[in-house]
């Protein structure tokens, strides 16, 4: 029976197999649950390993269970100094990114104020990043499962293109999707959320998908109204009362609308008709356009939620024709988009759906009565203003996060790809604003080089101050959260990981994540002559396309005699299973100490046949 069971069972020794980087979108609020709740049943209680390394364990169990414990309850870190993270690429001529600075060669101003750079780190995504794994993989004589490295969320922004900017667009993604790589996991959401498909590597399922997009106005769409009056320019009209935009508006109204004639030398009534069809017109386009932003920042942020929990390198690629965000609340919810972006390290692209864009003097076609004289110029002013306005959004996302942005040109092929590589490089630069009032007010960020040398650089415009201040049990929660599916493999502890598992039918398994600890070599404090420390360890399980299946926390308290700690050799192991079928899964351990707030983070990738 034994050797049966011998036959059936396999132990791999993890070296970092997938590296750092809607289903549905509910699925992030499970994770958050997850984690700030009790592990589940079946994590297993904390035991020193049961082999020869472990001597002390064997010699004196009593003594050793009465010197540790676990026990499942959640743990309350020491929170960092909250940092305002800024983001910068620095390309050279030729539009290359260079990644050979150091910290001083940058300045950062905050509201023309310098600010000390606390934190800084150069990272390098992509392929070379893949490469080098491959290669250590390789070293080590590991043949490991292909697993996903990188996660890229396509957003088509179905509220706002148009029908013909939408079928250039998806027959350059399908053609682009047709090369994704083994490694590679792509999904598609729409800011109206009637054609959703979650990360795979199924290219089939991509290309069916893709076929369904079409626009889908929150207005629906119609004739051209009269006046025609667009969201920019309602916005002129009411929000900013601009007097010259009331006026190209009245005038368009007066030659289009049947409106009452003059009966005498007085004032027309036709012009207090016009200003009445101007303004119910504005308003209703101010309602409409307003919504549709709004819409399209909810959906931005979920998805940037969604790509939060995807253990890879992540990005979004927003597939849009621009929108306006001219009301402050809009502006709230862009600065929580590029917040959360920074702070799970989510990479924001765009695409300008429009490709190389034109105005039409005179206005549309469609026009029953075509434009002349002051009302055409203006018309032809405001959509030019307008199309750069909504442009900007697009644009400012993807310099504050470190995205491409690729507008103005037909060749949606060469878009496509630009907008789903990575820099080759990029900073990351943080600071903790001095005496920062809780007030929610806009501050101005500026990055410079103190020796430029024809360097260009890619970064965010400002940031918002909070309104109130961090509540430290939810930025633990969080840290926690963002150590699990972070795409970084930490070793300031001494853990080793290791995966194991046991077939009872051709159906089911059981996978044991195995984290050995040395714990000789931790930081203790003196408590009652006992060297006390607290382990809390974090398992967590997804699959071959990245999603979260399962995952536990334990807390584990270690009150070691010195006698005892001396004899404990290498460390101790800790064990949880879950139950899984045959596949490919990647594993996430998590070990961080309360005494010296020191974390070890560790990657695996496992097969199970």
């Amino acid at each position: 029976m034994a050797a049966a069971e011998s036959d059936r069972s396999r132990t791999n020794r993890c070296h970092g197999g997938w590296k750092r980087t809607f289903s549905a979108l509910e699925i992030s609020f499970v994770v958050l649950l997850l984690l700030s709740t009790v592990a589940t049943a079946q994590s297993q209680p904390a035991q020193p390993a049961p082999t020869q390394d472990t001597p002390a364990a064997q010699a004196h169990p009593d003594q050793t269970a009465a010197e540790i414990a676990s026990h499942e309850e959640a743990t309350t870190f020491k929170v960092n100094v909250k940092l305002v993270t800024v983001r910068v690429v620095v390309r050279d001529a030729q539009g290359h990114a260079i990644g050979n600075l150091k910290k001083e060669d940058f300045e950062l101003f905050d509201d023309r104020k310098p600010q000390v750079i606390t934190h800084f780190s150069v990272e390098q995504p992509g392929s070379q990043a893949a490469k080098d794994r491959q290669t250590s993989d390789e070293k080590a004589g590991q043949k490991l499962p292909s697993v996903p490295e990188h996660y890229v969320a396509f957003v088509f922004d179905d509220i706002h293109i148009k029908f013909g900017d939408l079928v250039l667009a998806r027959n350059a993604a399908d053609r682009h999707l047709a090369t994704l790589l083994p490694t590679d996991r792509a999904a598609i959401f729409t800011t109206s959320g009637q054609t959703v498909l979650d990360f795979t590597d199924d290219r089939a399922k991509l290309h069916d998908v893709l076929l369904l997009l079409q626009p889908r106005p929150v207005a629906g769409a119609g004739v051209t109204e009269c006046p025609d009056i667009s969201y920019y320019m309602a916005d002129l009209i009411i929000n900013k009362q601009d007097g010259q935009a009331m006026q190209a508006a009245n005038q368009e109204a007066i030659a289009c609308l049947p409106l009452a004639a003059s009966t005498g030398s007085g004032p027309s009534p036709a012009v207090g008709e016009a200003q009445m069809a101007v303004r119910a017109e504005a308003n209703r386009q101010l309602a409409i356009g307003g919504q549709e932003s709004r819409i399209a920042l909810s959906v931005l942020k979920d998805v940037v939620r969604r790509l939060s929990v995807m253990p890879g390198e992540r990005s979004m690629v927003v597939v849009s024709p621009g929108f306006l965000t001219p009301e402050t609340d809009m502006l709230n919810d862009y600065m929580d988009v590029v917040e959360r972006a920074l702070h799970n390290d989510v990479m924001i692209s765009a695409l300008d759906a429009r490709g190389l864009y034109t105005v039409l003097p005179g206005g549309d076609i469609s026009r029953e009565v075509p434009l002349t004289g002051f009302a055409a110029a203006m018309d032809l002013q405001y959509q030019l203003d307008s199309a750069q306005a909504e442009g900007d959004i697009l644009a400012d996302l993807a310099n504050a996060t470190g995205g491409a942005y690729f507008h103005n040109n037909n060749d949606l092929n060469e878009g496509f790809k630009r907008v789903s590589a990575t820099p080759e490089y990029f900073y990351t630069l943080g600071f903790s604003p001095q005496n920062m009032k809780l007030d929610g007010t806009y501050h101005k960020i500026k990055v410079s080089l103190k020796n430029p040398a024809k360097l260009t650089l890619q970064t965010r415009r400002g940031y918002y101050a909070p309104k109130h201040a961090a509540d430290p049990a939810e930025e633990a929660k969080q840290e926690i959260q963002d150590a699990i599916f972070s795409q970084e493999e930490m070793h300031d502890l001494p853990v080793e990981l290791h995966t194991q598992f046991f077939k009872s039918s051709d159906a089911e398994a059981k996978l044991s994540v195995l984290a050995h600890v040395d714990v000789k070599d931790i930081r203790y404090r003196k408590v009652d002559g006992r060297n006390t420390n607290e382990l809390t360890v974090v398992a967590a399980l997804f699959n071959q396309n990245g999603v979260f299946m399962q995952g536990t926390q334990k807390n584990v308290t270690m009150r070691w005699k010195d006698q005892t700690l001396a004899k404990l050799g290498s460390g101790i192991t800790l064990k949880t299973s879950f139950d899984v079928k045959p596949g490919s899964y990647l594993v996430r351990l998590v070990v961080r100490d309360t005494e010296g707030q020191l974390m070890s983070a560790e990657n695996g990738a496992i097969e199970i046949p």
